[in-house]
């Protein structure tokens, strides 16, 4: 019998060593997708959008310690976030930890005054689509359209007062 999980929300900088294991399979995956080597575009930020002088955070949710899920946004405008590398180690999906990773990332969102989350997904990305459409986000394309003709499909969340404070004050998004 395995025990519960003991997971921890962490903020760390993109050199933080927990953090490689996750951006180099989230590079293979969409590698293997899209059928070229995606790792440059995994590292086509700077790391620094990433930290909170920047407006940006990395997020990592840590099982007894092991990275398991992580996720980032970076500035986008004044008042929007975007979302980046939202992604769950393959040996820990189907746990809900995307979502955790997801209200995290909006609640830390809310507090630096962020009013709207952007993001995009890759056309070749199913999981990451539904996941959205389940989080709350709208879709800003064509929902009936193939989305190959698409290319990435940009989708948004506004974030509103009941949203932020009910993540201040459980930590989860208002859906869960």
């Amino acid at each position: 019998m395995t025990s519960a999980p003991e997971l921890t929300a962490i903020q760390v900088p993109v050199s933080d060593p927990r953090v490689e294991p996750l951006l180099r399979e989230l590079g293979d995956e969409y590698s293997t997708r899209y059928g070229k080597d995606a790792h440059a575009e995994i590292s086509r930020y700077p790391d620094e959008e990433f930290t909170e002088p920047y407006g940006g955070l990395l997020l990592l949710l840590l099982d007894r310690g092991e990275s398991v899920a992580g996720g980032a946004f970076r500035r986008y405008d004044a008042t929007t976030a975007e979302l980046k590398r939202i992604w769950t180690h393959s040996a820990h999906r189907r746990r809900g930890l995307a979502r955790r990773v997801i209200a995290e990332l909006e609640r830390a969102a809310g507090a630096r005054g962020y009013r709207r989350i952007y993001l995009t997904t890759g056309p070749r990305q199913p999981e990451a689509r539904g996941l959205y459409l389940a989080t709350g986000y709208t879709p800003l394309f064509d929902t009936a359209a193939d989305p190959e003709t698409i290319g990435p499909l940009p989708f948004e969340k506004h974030l509103t007062v009941r949203d932020r404070a009910v993540r201040e004050r459980t930590g989860k998004a208002p859906d869960q």
